[in-house]
Protein backbone atom coordinates (compact mmCIF):
# COMPACT_ATOMS: atom_id res chain seq x y z
CA UNK A 1 0.00 0.00 0.00
CA UNK A 2 2.29 2.67 -1.34
CA UNK A 3 1.74 6.82 -0.45
CA UNK A 4 0.33 8.30 -3.33
CA UNK A 5 2.01 11.83 -4.02
CA UNK A 6 -1.02 13.73 -2.32
CA UNK A 7 -0.68 11.87 0.73
CA UNK A 8 3.16 12.14 0.86
CA UNK A 9 2.35 15.71 0.84
CA UNK A 10 -0.57 15.25 3.11
CA UNK A 11 1.50 13.23 6.04
CA UNK A 12 4.84 15.02 5.09
CA UNK A 13 4.93 16.23 8.89
CA UNK A 14 5.30 12.28 10.00
CA UNK A 15 7.87 11.17 7.15
CA UNK A 16 10.03 14.38 8.45
CA UNK A 17 10.23 11.81 11.53
CA UNK A 18 13.04 9.49 11.54
CA UNK A 19 10.91 7.22 14.29
CA UNK A 20 8.17 7.39 11.30
CA UNK A 21 9.13 8.09 8.37
CA UNK A 22 7.60 6.37 5.17
CA UNK A 23 7.74 3.38 6.25
CA UNK A 24 6.34 3.76 9.75
CA UNK A 25 3.21 6.35 7.26
CA UNK A 26 2.89 2.91 5.24
CA UNK A 27 1.56 0.77 8.61
CA UNK A 28 -0.77 3.74 9.93
CA UNK A 29 -2.46 3.51 6.06
CA UNK A 30 -2.64 -0.43 6.17
CA UNK A 31 -3.42 -1.14 10.26
CA UNK A 32 -6.80 -0.60 11.03
CA UNK A 33 -8.66 0.14 15.14
CA UNK A 34 -12.07 -0.07 16.37
CA UNK A 35 -13.46 3.17 18.52
CA UNK A 36 -16.08 1.67 20.68
CA UNK A 37 -18.09 4.91 21.63
CA UNK A 38 -17.85 8.01 19.75
CA UNK A 39 -18.61 10.33 22.10
CA UNK A 40 -16.21 12.46 24.87
CA UNK A 41 -13.21 9.99 24.28
CA UNK A 42 -13.82 8.76 20.90
CA UNK A 43 -13.88 12.18 20.23
CA UNK A 44 -10.22 13.07 19.96
CA UNK A 45 -9.11 9.34 19.87
CA UNK A 46 -11.11 9.56 16.23
CA UNK A 47 -10.22 13.01 14.48
CA UNK A 48 -6.34 12.07 15.53
CA UNK A 49 -6.05 8.86 14.31
CA UNK A 50 -8.04 10.02 11.26
CA UNK A 51 -5.92 12.95 10.33
CA UNK A 52 -2.68 10.55 11.17
CA UNK A 53 -3.89 8.13 8.29
CA UNK A 54 -4.97 5.04 9.97
CA UNK A 55 -6.55 3.19 6.98
CA UNK A 56 -9.63 2.00 8.49
CA UNK A 57 -11.54 3.36 11.58
CA UNK A 58 -14.29 1.05 12.84
CA UNK A 59 -17.01 3.53 14.73
CA UNK A 60 -19.61 1.32 17.24
CA UNK A 61 -22.18 4.07 19.13
CA UNK A 62 -25.94 3.36 19.07
CA UNK A 63 -26.85 7.08 20.13
CA UNK A 64 -27.91 10.06 18.49
CA UNK A 65 -26.35 13.09 19.00
CA UNK A 66 -27.74 15.70 21.93
CA UNK A 67 -27.03 19.68 22.30
CA UNK A 68 -25.38 18.63 25.72
CA UNK A 69 -23.06 16.69 24.25
CA UNK A 70 -21.26 19.64 22.18
CA UNK A 71 -19.53 20.29 25.40
CA UNK A 72 -17.21 17.78 24.78
CA UNK A 73 -17.67 15.53 22.23
CA UNK A 74 -16.13 17.85 19.26
CA UNK A 75 -16.69 15.81 16.74
CA UNK A 76 -20.00 16.16 16.84
CA UNK A 77 -21.47 19.71 15.89
CA UNK A 78 -24.85 21.74 16.11
CA UNK A 79 -25.58 20.91 12.31
CA UNK A 80 -25.82 16.80 13.15
CA UNK A 81 -28.04 17.68 16.64
CA UNK A 82 -30.70 14.62 16.61
CA UNK A 83 -28.67 12.31 13.76
CA UNK A 84 -26.84 8.75 14.47
CA UNK A 85 -23.76 9.42 16.25
CA UNK A 86 -21.70 7.11 13.83
CA UNK A 87 -22.83 8.90 10.49
CA UNK A 88 -22.01 12.02 12.15
CA UNK A 89 -18.48 11.14 13.41
CA UNK A 90 -18.00 9.35 10.23
CA UNK A 91 -18.83 12.50 7.63
CA UNK A 92 -16.53 14.82 10.31
CA UNK A 93 -13.86 12.44 10.07
CA UNK A 94 -14.05 11.68 6.05
CA UNK A 95 -14.18 15.68 5.88
CA UNK A 96 -10.45 15.76 7.36
CA UNK A 97 -9.27 12.92 5.40
CA UNK A 98 -11.28 11.52 2.56
CA UNK A 99 -8.22 9.13 1.84
CA UNK A 100 -9.51 6.82 4.66
CA UNK A 101 -12.20 3.78 5.29
CA UNK A 102 -14.52 4.59 8.25
CA UNK A 103 -17.23 2.21 9.23
CA UNK A 104 -19.99 2.50 11.58
CA UNK A 105 -21.87 0.00 13.69
CA UNK A 106 -24.54 1.67 15.07
CA UNK A 107 -25.91 -0.86 17.44
CA UNK A 108 -25.10 -1.91 21.27
CA UNK A 109 -21.61 -3.42 21.60
CA UNK A 110 -22.85 -6.49 23.21
CA UNK A 111 -21.97 -10.30 23.65
CA UNK A 112 -23.95 -11.26 21.04
CA UNK A 113 -21.75 -8.99 18.44
CA UNK A 114 -19.01 -7.61 20.17
CA UNK A 115 -16.43 -10.74 18.45
CA UNK A 116 -17.30 -10.28 15.25
CA UNK A 117 -17.28 -6.88 15.24
CA UNK A 118 -13.81 -6.42 16.70
CA UNK A 119 -12.83 -9.21 14.59
CA UNK A 120 -11.51 -7.29 11.37
CA UNK A 121 -9.44 -4.47 13.38
CA UNK A 122 -6.05 -4.60 14.96
CA UNK A 123 -6.52 -2.52 17.60
CA UNK A 124 -9.77 -2.07 20.29
CA UNK A 125 -9.74 1.10 21.71
CA UNK A 126 -12.08 1.36 24.66
CA UNK A 127 -13.55 5.04 24.68
CA UNK A 128 -16.89 3.51 26.57
CA UNK A 129 -18.69 5.06 29.49
CA UNK A 130 -19.91 2.35 31.79
CA UNK A 131 -18.44 -0.71 33.53
CA UNK A 132 -20.07 -3.44 31.20
CA UNK A 133 -18.53 -2.42 27.97
CA UNK A 134 -15.05 -1.73 29.85
CA UNK A 135 -15.28 -5.29 30.98
CA UNK A 136 -16.47 -6.33 27.42
CA UNK A 137 -14.14 -5.00 25.48
CA UNK A 138 -11.38 -6.43 27.45
CA UNK A 139 -12.59 -9.63 27.32
CA UNK A 140 -12.86 -9.65 24.02
CA UNK A 141 -9.74 -8.13 23.38
CA UNK A 142 -8.15 -10.87 25.81
CA UNK A 143 -9.77 -13.92 23.49
CA UNK A 144 -9.22 -11.97 20.05
CA UNK A 145 -5.74 -11.45 21.31
CA UNK A 146 -5.92 -7.78 20.41
CA UNK A 147 -4.41 -4.46 22.41
CA UNK A 148 -7.48 -2.49 24.33
CA UNK A 149 -6.29 0.89 24.42
CA UNK A 150 -8.22 2.18 27.83
CA UNK A 151 -9.61 5.75 28.97
CA UNK A 152 -12.18 6.90 31.62
CA UNK A 153 -12.63 10.55 32.65
CA UNK A 154 -15.01 11.83 35.79
CA UNK A 155 -14.88 15.56 36.67
CA UNK A 156 -11.28 16.52 36.79
CA UNK A 157 -10.25 13.25 36.81
CA UNK A 158 -8.33 11.06 33.80
CA UNK A 159 -6.68 7.36 33.40
CA UNK A 160 -5.45 5.92 30.59
CA UNK A 161 -3.38 2.80 30.11
CA UNK A 162 -2.92 -0.42 27.36
CA UNK A 163 -4.64 -3.84 28.64
CA UNK A 164 -2.99 -6.47 26.48
CA UNK A 165 -3.16 -9.70 27.92
CA UNK A 166 -0.28 -11.19 25.37
CA UNK A 167 2.29 -8.53 26.61
CA UNK A 168 1.31 -7.69 30.31
CA UNK A 169 -2.19 -7.54 32.45
CA UNK A 170 -6.15 -7.18 31.05
CA UNK A 171 -8.13 -4.70 32.95
CA UNK A 172 -9.35 -7.25 34.36
CA UNK A 173 -5.86 -8.20 36.65
CA UNK A 174 -6.91 -4.38 37.74
CA UNK A 175 -10.44 -4.98 38.63
CA UNK A 176 -10.97 -8.45 39.17
CA UNK A 177 -14.99 -7.21 40.16
CA UNK A 178 -16.94 -3.60 39.48
CA UNK A 179 -17.70 -1.81 42.06
CA UNK A 180 -21.23 -2.08 43.73
CA UNK A 181 -24.02 -0.79 41.85
CA UNK A 182 -24.48 3.22 42.15
CA UNK A 183 -21.10 3.82 44.22
CA UNK A 184 -19.50 4.96 41.47
CA UNK A 185 -21.08 8.15 39.51
CA UNK A 186 -21.59 8.59 35.94
CA UNK A 187 -20.84 11.59 34.00
CA UNK A 188 -24.22 12.08 33.72
CA UNK A 189 -24.84 12.57 37.37
CA UNK A 190 -21.38 13.57 38.20
CA UNK A 191 -20.37 15.97 35.55
CA UNK A 192 -16.82 15.97 33.75
CA UNK A 193 -15.04 19.14 32.70
CA UNK A 194 -15.30 19.66 28.49
CA UNK A 195 -11.74 19.30 27.66
CA UNK A 196 -10.82 16.27 30.35
CA UNK A 197 -11.61 13.79 27.16
CA UNK A 198 -9.46 15.28 24.70
CA UNK A 199 -6.65 15.35 27.50
CA UNK A 200 -7.36 11.21 27.84
CA UNK A 201 -8.18 10.82 24.09
CA UNK A 202 -5.66 12.22 22.64
CA UNK A 203 -2.97 10.35 25.29
CA UNK A 204 -5.36 7.35 23.70
CA UNK A 205 -4.53 7.75 20.11
CA UNK A 206 -1.28 8.37 21.16
CA UNK A 207 -0.62 5.48 22.38
CA UNK A 208 -2.30 3.57 19.10
CA UNK A 209 -0.06 5.19 17.25
CA UNK A 210 2.84 4.06 18.89
CA UNK A 211 1.93 0.35 19.18
CA UNK A 212 1.01 0.81 15.08
CA UNK A 213 4.18 2.16 14.51
CA UNK A 214 5.86 -0.25 17.46
CA UNK A 215 7.97 2.68 18.62
CA UNK A 216 8.51 4.79 22.57
CA UNK A 217 7.32 2.78 25.56
CA UNK A 218 3.79 2.29 25.79
CA UNK A 219 1.56 2.57 28.60
CA UNK A 220 1.27 -1.73 28.56
CA UNK A 221 1.68 -2.40 32.14
CA UNK A 222 1.36 1.13 33.49
CA UNK A 223 -1.94 3.12 34.38
CA UNK A 224 -1.75 6.91 33.99
CA UNK A 225 -3.97 9.19 36.53
CA UNK A 226 -4.07 12.07 35.30
CA UNK A 227 -5.74 15.14 37.23
CA UNK A 228 -6.68 18.67 35.69
CA UNK A 229 -7.38 20.74 38.77
CA UNK A 230 -3.61 20.55 39.78
CA UNK A 231 -1.90 19.51 36.31
CA UNK A 232 -0.39 16.48 37.86
CA UNK A 233 0.35 12.93 35.96
CA UNK A 234 0.88 9.64 37.99
CA UNK A 235 1.79 6.45 37.46
CA UNK A 236 0.90 3.01 39.09
CA UNK A 237 2.85 -0.01 37.85
CA UNK A 238 0.66 -2.77 37.38
CA UNK A 239 1.32 -6.60 37.18
CA UNK A 240 -0.64 -9.71 35.78
CA UNK A 241 -2.69 -11.25 38.12
CA UNK A 242 -1.82 -15.14 38.18
CA UNK A 243 -5.71 -15.57 39.48
CA UNK A 244 -7.39 -13.66 36.61
CA UNK A 245 -10.47 -15.28 35.39
CA UNK A 246 -9.70 -14.13 32.11
CA UNK A 247 -6.33 -14.18 31.47
CA UNK A 248 -4.49 -16.35 33.85
CA UNK A 249 -3.06 -19.51 33.71
CA UNK A 250 -6.28 -21.07 35.12
CA UNK A 251 -8.67 -18.86 33.61
CA UNK A 252 -12.58 -19.73 34.02
CA UNK A 253 -14.31 -17.16 32.29
CA UNK A 254 -13.63 -18.61 28.25
CA UNK A 255 -16.57 -17.21 26.43
CA UNK A 256 -18.40 -13.68 26.55
CA UNK A 257 -20.90 -13.33 29.74
CA UNK A 258 -24.02 -11.27 30.28
CA UNK A 259 -21.78 -7.96 31.42
CA UNK A 260 -24.83 -5.95 32.62
CA UNK A 261 -25.84 -8.33 34.80
CA UNK A 262 -22.19 -9.10 36.25
CA UNK A 263 -21.75 -5.57 37.18
CA UNK A 264 -25.34 -4.66 38.05
CA UNK A 265 -25.81 -1.60 35.88
CA UNK A 266 -26.86 -1.03 32.32
CA UNK A 267 -24.85 -0.71 29.64
CA UNK A 268 -24.46 3.03 28.80
CA UNK A 269 -24.43 6.30 30.39
CA UNK A 270 -28.08 7.79 30.48
CA UNK A 271 -29.90 8.20 33.27
CA UNK A 272 -33.29 6.00 33.10
CA UNK A 273 -35.36 8.42 35.15
CA UNK A 274 -37.38 5.45 36.81
CA UNK A 275 -37.52 3.79 40.01
CA UNK A 276 -40.46 1.01 38.86
CA UNK A 277 -43.97 1.84 37.77
CA UNK A 278 -45.07 0.89 41.25
CA UNK A 279 -43.05 3.36 42.74
CA UNK A 280 -43.02 6.31 40.00
CA UNK A 281 -45.00 9.27 39.63
CA UNK A 282 -45.46 11.60 36.36
CA UNK A 283 -44.91 15.15 36.74
CA UNK A 284 -47.92 15.80 35.65
CA UNK A 285 -49.86 13.18 38.52
CA UNK A 286 -47.53 15.20 40.83
CA UNK A 287 -48.52 18.75 40.14
CA UNK A 288 -52.06 17.67 40.84
CA UNK A 289 -51.16 15.95 44.13
CA UNK A 290 -49.39 19.19 45.00
CA UNK A 291 -52.37 20.92 44.59
CA UNK A 292 -54.23 19.12 47.03
CA UNK A 293 -54.94 19.44 50.56
CA UNK A 294 -52.12 17.05 52.47
CA UNK A 295 -49.68 17.30 49.49
CA UNK A 296 -46.58 15.14 49.93
CA UNK A 297 -43.01 16.50 50.99
CA UNK A 298 -40.57 16.73 48.46
CA UNK A 299 -37.35 15.57 48.74
CA UNK A 300 -34.20 16.61 46.85
CA UNK A 301 -31.42 14.59 46.12
CA UNK A 302 -29.26 16.72 44.28
CA UNK A 303 -26.30 18.10 45.34
CA UNK A 304 -26.14 22.08 46.55
CA UNK A 305 -25.07 23.98 43.61
CA UNK A 306 -27.17 22.03 41.64
CA UNK A 307 -30.36 24.30 43.17
CA UNK A 308 -29.11 27.06 41.48
CA UNK A 309 -29.86 25.91 38.08
CA UNK A 310 -33.10 24.77 38.84
CA UNK A 311 -35.35 24.11 42.27
CA UNK A 312 -39.02 22.94 43.15
CA UNK A 313 -40.11 25.74 45.80
CA UNK A 314 -40.99 24.05 49.36
CA UNK A 315 -38.44 21.01 48.44
CA UNK A 316 -36.29 19.82 51.05
CA UNK A 317 -32.84 19.33 50.14
CA UNK A 318 -30.57 16.10 51.55
CA UNK A 319 -27.87 14.83 48.71
CA UNK A 320 -27.67 11.15 48.23
CA UNK A 321 -24.42 11.04 49.48
CA UNK A 322 -25.87 11.93 53.10
CA UNK A 323 -29.16 10.49 53.27
CA UNK A 324 -28.29 7.54 55.04
CA UNK A 325 -27.04 9.65 57.55
CA UNK A 326 -29.87 11.93 57.87
CA UNK A 327 -32.55 9.72 57.90
CA UNK A 328 -33.87 11.17 61.63
CA UNK A 329 -35.20 14.25 59.89
CA UNK A 330 -37.47 13.00 57.96
CA UNK A 331 -40.88 11.84 59.09
CA UNK A 332 -41.38 8.12 57.78
CA UNK A 333 -45.29 8.36 58.19
CA UNK A 334 -45.58 11.41 55.99
CA UNK A 335 -45.87 10.47 51.71
CA UNK A 336 -42.72 11.63 49.75
CA UNK A 337 -42.02 12.23 46.13
CA UNK A 338 -38.28 12.51 46.02
CA UNK A 339 -36.40 13.32 42.76
CA UNK A 340 -33.00 14.73 41.31
CA UNK A 341 -31.74 15.62 37.71
CA UNK A 342 -33.24 12.90 36.05
CA UNK A 343 -35.17 10.24 38.01
CA UNK A 344 -31.62 8.27 38.72
CA UNK A 345 -30.48 9.21 41.98
CA UNK A 346 -33.67 9.30 43.26
CA UNK A 347 -34.41 5.63 42.31
CA UNK A 348 -31.49 4.86 44.70
CA UNK A 349 -32.41 7.57 47.45
CA UNK A 350 -35.97 5.63 47.51
CA UNK A 351 -34.47 2.09 47.34
CA UNK A 352 -32.39 3.80 50.60
CA UNK A 353 -35.46 4.35 52.51
CA UNK A 354 -37.01 1.83 51.61
CA UNK A 355 -34.80 -0.82 52.99
CA UNK A 356 -35.11 1.28 56.24
CA UNK A 357 -38.54 1.03 56.52
CA UNK A 358 -39.94 4.09 54.86
CA UNK A 359 -43.41 3.02 52.89
CA UNK A 360 -45.30 6.32 51.60
CA UNK A 361 -42.91 6.56 48.71
CA UNK A 362 -42.74 7.76 45.10
CA UNK A 363 -39.59 8.85 42.23
CA UNK A 364 -40.60 11.55 39.88
CA UNK A 365 -40.30 9.86 36.70
CA UNK A 366 -37.47 11.81 34.96
CA UNK A 367 -36.57 14.13 37.88
CA UNK A 368 -36.67 17.95 37.47
CA UNK A 369 -36.24 17.77 34.02
CA UNK A 370 -39.12 16.31 33.29
CA UNK A 371 -40.68 18.68 35.39
CA UNK A 372 -39.62 21.48 33.24
CA UNK A 373 -40.40 19.84 30.33
CA UNK A 374 -44.11 19.18 30.92
CA UNK A 375 -45.36 21.45 33.84
CA UNK A 376 -42.91 24.50 34.62
CA UNK A 377 -41.30 25.18 31.07
CA UNK A 378 -40.07 28.17 32.77
CA UNK A 379 -37.36 25.93 34.56
CA UNK A 380 -34.00 25.27 32.74
CA UNK A 381 -33.24 21.74 31.59
CA UNK A 382 -29.81 20.75 31.91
Amino acid sequence: MELTRDEILRYSRHLLIPEVGLEGQQKLKESSALVIGTGGLGSPVSLYLAAAGVGQIGLVDYDVVDSTNLQRQVVHGISTVGKLKVESAKARLLDLNPGIQVDTCNVPFTSANALEIAAPYDIIIDCSDNFPTRYLSNDVAVFLGKPNVYGSIFRFDGQASIFYAKKGPCYRCLFPEPPPPGMVPTCAEGGVLGILPGTIGTIQATEALKLILGIGDSLIGRLLLYNALDMSFDFVKLKKNPKCRVCGPNADITELIDYEEFCGVPGHDHESGSAGAEWDISPRDLSHRLSEMDPPLLLDVREPHELQISALPGAVNIPLGTLAARLSELDSAREMVLFCKAGTRSARALELLASAGFKRLRNLQGGINAWAKEVDPGLPVY
